[in-house]
């Protein structure tokens, strides 16, 4: 087994390039920019710009595409991102298995496993994700055992290669309602900074980001709760159902944002978002 590369906090890190692995997690939905790469920055892009910033040569890429079950993240992603030559790897998969119905967490940690090694094998850093505690999530509720077996799988993975966790389910500040977006599904803004504060921390880097408290929610009654989950169904599970029945995924017409590696700008914020 490979020794985990983590630097200690404070040390400067050492990575020079960052590839990232995955669905709509790690695509960025739910962290909408009209200004980047298919519209959105989510945490990896967040993660990027921070390594970048002490670090002139740093590239990344990100492979990612909302909707992709593990196997196709196997099948269409690992090699293009090992043929990048990265020295750190993020990978979150498994989720969209999980809501399935035959979704096995067993079988799709054993899949896992294989991949980690794989990657782990080029000498690169691994960073991988459990999934966050959903007991709050209307949606995902009842997928929380199978995401239970799931995480205790992958912290078996990691320590038998020696790769890094971003701890998402012991991370409480995600069960707040703001740390979502509209769809239930995915997260939001806030959420997508405090994972990427996450993974910095669980790298051991030193970054300039620090939390951002969201905007409280006003008082709801219990009428508009309803009309709430009601236009919700319309608007965002309907149309979910309907492509699981068909077929179909949200990722079907998506290339990924980033398939190259290359060189990080600094971001510059929307005047309406929240600043890092």
């Amino acid at each position: 087994m490979q020794e985990s590369s983590t630097q200690h906090p404070g040390m400067e890190h050492p990575f020079t390039r960052y590839v990232a692995l995955g669905d709509s997690f790690t695509e960025g939905v739910g962290d909408e920019e009209p200004d980047v790469p298919n519209g959105l920055r989510g945490w990896a892009d967040r993660v990027a710009e921070e390594l970048a910033r002490t670090r002139p040569d740093f590239q990344y890429a990100n492979l990612a595409i909302r909707g992709r079950l593990l196997q196709q993240i196997i099948d269409e992603q690992l090699e293009p991102a090992l043929a990048l030559e990265p020295d750190l790897f993020t990978i979150s998969a498994g989720g969209n298995d999980l809501i399935r119905p035959g979704g096995d967490p067993d079988l799709l940690a054993a899949k896992l496993d294989e991949v980690v090694a794989r990657m782990r094998a080029t000498g690169a850093e691994v960073v991988l994700f459990n999934g966050p505690d959903i007991a709050m999530t209307p949606v995902l509720r009842s997928i929380r055992g199978k995401v239970g077996i799931y995480n205790a799988n992958l912290h078996g993975v990691a320590a038998k290669h020696g790769a890094v966790v971003a701890d998402m389910w012991s991370a409480r500040q995600l069960q707040r309602p703001q740390m979502w977006a509209p769809d239930r599904l995915h997260f939001s803004p806030y959420g997508h900074h405090e994972i990427a504060m996450l993974v910095l921390d669980a790298l051991g880097v030193r970054h300039e980001l620090t939390a951002m408290e969201p905007v409280p929610l006003p008082h709801r009654s219990q009428r508009q709760v309803r009309m709430e989950d009601l236009q919700w169904a319309r608007e965002h599970l309907a149309p979910w159902v309907v492509r699981r029945l068909r077929g179909q995924s949200s990722g079907d017409t998506v290339l990924p944002k980033r398939p190259t590696a290359g060189p990080v700008l600094p971001h510059v914020p929307l005047p309406e978002e929240p600043r890092d």
